[in-house]
Parts: C-alpha cells; sequence; structure tokens
C-alpha cells in the first residue's frame, strides 16, 4: 500500500522503526495530490513545496533523538478560516481574497509545536455558511466516492482531503455539522468536541457560540491522536475551558459492555434514506453483541432546533461580518460616491449570496421590533433542547443517530432551494445548540456505493467515552479507512 493511504498511526510505528523516513511519507502525499487534486479541488492553496522542506528539517531533527511525538512529521490540511501567518487565510470568500493574517490560530501554533507538517489550506463554502461546498467564491469542491457528488460542507475541502488521501489528517470547524456532516458524505471520521474544548482563538468567527474546530481523519485512533494536539486551555479565548489534559487513546480500546446506548425516534422520522435507516438498525444490534444496552429516549422540543439554529447562527453571523466593509482590510470596491456607498458596494460584491442571505435574516432578526419576537425566542428554545439532552442523558450514556438523511447528493441538485439546503443539517445542529460533542463514523455504504455515516452524541466533555464507542463499532464492523474509488474516476 502507498504510504499516503495509510493512517496516522500506521505511519507513526513506520516512522518509530525507522522504515521510512518523514520525507518519504511526505512526497508520498505530493504525489497524491499531484495526481488527483485537479478532480477533487480539496484544495484553496497549497504549501507543498514548503512541506517537503519542513520534512527534510524534522528527518534532521529525528536523526538526533529517538522519541517524537504523535504528529510530528505527519502531513496535514487546515480549513481555510483558520488564520495562518504567512499564508492566505480567504475562508473561500472574495472580501479576503488578500487576507494575509499578521498572527497564527491557537490550533495551527499547537500543530506547529507537535511538528506537523502543513500541505495547504482546503475548500469550504464562503464563511463556513453551507452544506455542500458549492458557496465557495473560488472552487467547487467533488466527492471522491463520486465525482458528480458534494462532499458536503461547510468543511467539505477538509473532509476531501482526509478520503482523497492527499493529507492524513485536516482541521475543520463546526457551527452546526459542519465536520459531521462531510465527514459522513466522504466515508471518514469526524468530531465535534465539546464547545470550549479547542480554542478558537484565530478562527474567523461564523457564530461565535456555536463555532467549534475539530479533526477529521482515517479512523477513530488518529481522531484521538489530533484531538489530543489540539485540546487544551487558551487564555486568548474567553471561551476556553480550564481542564487537564487527557489521553483519548489510554481507554480506546476498553469495548462498550454494560454501557447504555440510547436511540431516539425523533432522528428516524420521515425524510431518512431507507439505505441509512437499516445501516443504523444493523449497527444497534452490532452494539447489542458487543455487550451495550440499547434503550429509547424521547425529545420534546427537538423540531425547533434548525429554526432556533438559523435564527441565531444568522444573528450571530450579521454581527460577525459587520466588519468587513472595505476600510481595514480586504475586498474594497473599486468605484463609489462616498462612504456609505463604499459599504454598500464593498459588502454587495465581496460578499456571495448565501452569506448575504444570511446577513440579512440575522439582521431582521436583531432589528428593533423584532428581537424579541425572534432571536430572543430562540435562545429560550436553545434553553429548552440543551435540557432536552441533559433529560435524556440521565438515562444513557451516548445517543445514537444519523448524521444526515441521505448520503452526498448530485453537485447543483440542492442550490435553488436553500431550505431543501438546509434540512440536511436537521440531525446536526442540535449539538451545537447544546454545546454536546458529536463524532460521525462510517457504517456502511448506500446502493450506489456512497458512505453511510452513523453520529454518536454524549453529555458535556464525553469526548473519551464517545471515541471508546466508536472504536468499538469500527473495529467490529472492519468500516476502518474506507477507500473511495477515485483511481477509477479519474
Amino acid at each position: 500500500m502507498e504510504l499516503s493511504k495509510k493512517t496516522i498511526h500506521e505511519i507513526n510505528d513506520l516512522l518509530d522503526k525507522k522504515e521510512v523516513t518523514v520525507t518519504e511519507v511526505t512526497q508520498s502525499v505530493v504525489n497524491r495530490i499531484d495526481a488527483v487534486e485537479n478532480s477533487t479541488a480539496a484544495y484553496l492553496s497549497l504549501q507543498t513545496e514548503e512541506a517537503l522542506i519542513a520534512a527534510r528539517a524534522v528527518d534532521e531533527k529525528l536523526r538526533e533523538r529517538k522519541r517524537r511525538t504523535p504528529l510530528e512529521g505527519i502531513p496535514y490540511g487546515l480549513k481555510d478560516n483558520m488564520c495562518t501567518q504567512g499564508i492566505l487565510t480567504t475562508c473561500a470568500s472574495k472580501m479576503l481574497y488578500n487576507f494575509n493574517p499578521p498572527y497564527n490560530a491557537h490550533v495551527y501554533d499547537r500543530l506547529i509545536d507537535e511538528g506537523g507538517i502543513l500541505l495547504g489550506k482546503t475548500n469550504m463554502d464562503e464563511f463556513a455558511m453551507g452544506s455542500s461546498t458549492e458557496n465557495s467564491a473560488y472552487k467547487i469542491t467533488h466527492n471522491p466516492w463520486d465525482l458528480n457528488k458534494v462532499p458536503g460542507g461547510s468543511s467539505g475541502g477538509s473532509a476531501v482531503a482526509v478520503a482523497a488521501d492527499t493529507a492524513f489528517y485536516t482541521l475543520g470547524s463546526d457551527t452546526g455539522g459542519s465536520i459531521r456532516q462531510p465527514a459522513s458524505f466522504c466515508g471518514v471520521v469526524g468530531m465535534k468536541p465539546t464547545y470550549g474544548l479547542v480554542s478558537r482563538y484565530g478562527l474567523v468567527a461564523f457564530a461565535s457560540s456555536l463555532d467549534q474546530i475539530g479533526p477529521l481523519t482515517k479512523d477513530v485512533e488518529d481522531c484521538a491522536l489530533v484531538l489530543n494536539a489540539i485540546i487544551g486551555h487558551d487564555a486568548k479565548d474567553s471561551t476556553s475551558l480550564k481542564l487537564e489534559k487527557k489521553d483519548y487513546t489510554q481507554n480506546l480500546k476498553q469495548g462498550v459492555k454494560g454501557l447504555k446506548i440510547g436511540v431516539a425516534q425523533a432522528f428516524f422520522g420521515e425524510g431518512l434514506q431507507p439505505e441509512v435507516r437499516k445501516s443504523l438498525e444493523e449497527a444497534i444490534e452490532v452494539y447489542k453483541a458487543l455487550g451495550a444496552e440499547i434503550v429509547d429516549v424521547s425529545f420534546q422540543h427537538l423540531d425547533y432546533a434548525l429554526s432556533a439554529y438559523y435564527m441565531i447562527s444568522s444573528a450571530e453571523a450579521s454581527s460577525n461580518l459587520a466588519r468587513y466593509d472595505g476600510i481595514r482590510y480586504g475586498y474594497r470596491a473599486e468605484e463609489y460616491d462616498g462612504l456609505v456607498d463604499l459599504y454598500k458596494k464593498t459588502r454587495s460584491q465581496g460578499f456571495g449570496d448565501e452569506v448575504k442571505r444570511r446577513i440579512m435574516l440575522g439582521t431582521y432578526a436583531l432589528s428593533s421590533g423584532y428581537y424579541d419576537a425572534y432571536y430572543k425566542k430562540a435562545m429560550q428554545v436553545r434553553t429548552l433542547i440543551k435540557e432536552d439532552f441533559e433529560q435524556v442523558f440521565g438515562g444513557c450514556d451516548v445517543l445514537l443517530t444519523p448524521t444526515a438523511p441521505t448520503t452526498a447528493f448530485g453537485i447543483g441538485e440542492k442550490t435553488s432551494n436553500p431550505l431543501e439546503m438546509y434540512l440536511t443539517d436537521i440531525y446536526t445542529v442540535p449539538v451545537n445548540i447544546a454545546g454536546i460533542p458529536g463524532i460521525s463514523i462510517p457504517s456502511g455504504l448506500d446502493n450506489s456505493g456512497m458512505p453511510i455515516g452513523m453520529q454518536l452524541l454524549g453529555p458535556i466533555l464525553s469526548e473519551e467515552n464517545l471515541l471508546k464507542v466508536a472504536w468499538a463499532f469500527e473495529n467490529e464492523k472492519g468500516l476502518k479507512n474506507l477507500k473511495a474509488p477515485l483511481e477509477t474516476e479519474v
């Protein structure tokens, strides 16, 4: 097998045994990028030459010492809404076409400290607003399982880079499912950690009370390794949690015997693709065979989650994106008549349709006379949904749900109907509203050979448990490091 197709922990074994060099590993991924990137369009910008220079530098360091960190010398990709000093951070928007940040995102600094090797910045929906990576101002990313289908979004480029073996892992951001849904569509593992577990410093804000950075990887063990590297308190982020460092690989293989796994019919209602339902029913049987107890649970207010999410996220987006006015940095309209006209033309020309749609909705919800009826009401619903999850986790350890109601859909299939597009997030947005962790792992393939994602949810700070439950299924079902049939498509 080519080195680029292996997992992080497999590469670690080879590096620790001195059977390969970091340069050889990096060159393998660079060769893979050269072979398939024109077809998948996972990256907005590439740093492959710099990556090879960095790889040779790591090899030099490793000649002088025996021990290395688990991510040292491992090539990865970063979603293009995380600040990287000296490297453009565009958020896939014309508005930030020339933005070169003067500082690094906290997670990027963490990975530099770990000795990671950045391959490039991955494509995304503009300002992380979208579910298909079709809203990028620069390119459309293609699903490696079927190049005519979307990869999901907004972290579609990050998911595709992992699925197509053009990165060993990537980081994405998740505001309403933007890590988990593309992970589901692309057959990889994607985790949204507890809100505050990973610093948001340097993440270009979409909806500050919902955004969270997390890993996309080839399997669950890799997910635990990456999570180990990026968690931890950051004084520059006021929402960052002060906790002792954990090693999420320590109890990964303990099994699920005696654990209670909850199943709620609210997640299995109308609109669920039959193959997705069947795959999850089979997964439930796998967990029963492994010794877990399956319990029925119910929600009272879940039907309101999607509406509340789009109201809250759009309101926060309206506030966060007010800074892009053509004055300080980023895009500026070339012709204008006075200050107000400069604002209007810059924002009209610099933002795409979906971003403008959400700014308009959010501004309306926050305006005088409508704040109480819309934004305040949505925040009250948010509290009820949090309480729903607390009640549910009083009776089970983990909740099992679909990640998305369907497998990946065709490029262009939903772009003319925003409401239909929004419904693809119906099973993921409640997680961000409640601030709890969630992970999506592959559970099978549909009749067309497209990946199906299973979502596992837990109470606040239950990442260790979620990874353990995810690993047990992955190990038993054999859906580890699924391979997209990309070679036959290129």
